[in-house]
């Protein structure tokens, strides 16, 4: 059976909002989520080892992504593939910041996200 979503859940993040579409808190799907993410210029996330995968598709914008082998600029139309269980670090110096699509699998969870400087 078809589930329409007509809702967004806002969640709260260290530094950028978070509107998840599909996920742990939206529709209790804990298996994938997919949420929308806005990143003002100059917005640095701290370095994390998440529990899951992440899959980045960005429509406006530049994020940097940075793992321990690569620097990447994600540019508008591009996208990336951060695995599980890699350190990663994300950015937004540009100008205008970013506009992206992220799908975590499995679903996001502050639980999943350990912070490592």
């Amino acid at each position: 059976m078809a589930k329409l979503v007509t809702k967004l859940a806002i969640i709260k993040t260290a530094g950028t909002p978070v509107e998840e579409i599909i996920g742990r808190l939206n529709t209790k799907t804990a298996n994938i989520s997919i949420a929308k993410m806005f990143s003002r210029k100059g917005w640095v996330e701290p370095g994390q080892i998440r529990k899951f995968r992440e899959y980045i598709l960005v429509f406006k914008g530049a994020l940097h992504v940075t793992t321990r082998r690569e620097k990447l600029i994600v540019r508008a139309g591009q996208a990336v593939i951060v695995n599980a269980g890699e350190w990663v670090h994300y950015s937004t110096p540009q100008a205008g910041g970013a506009q992206y699509l992220a799908v975590c699998e499995p679903a996001y969870s502050p639980k999943l996200v350990r912070r490592v400087d």
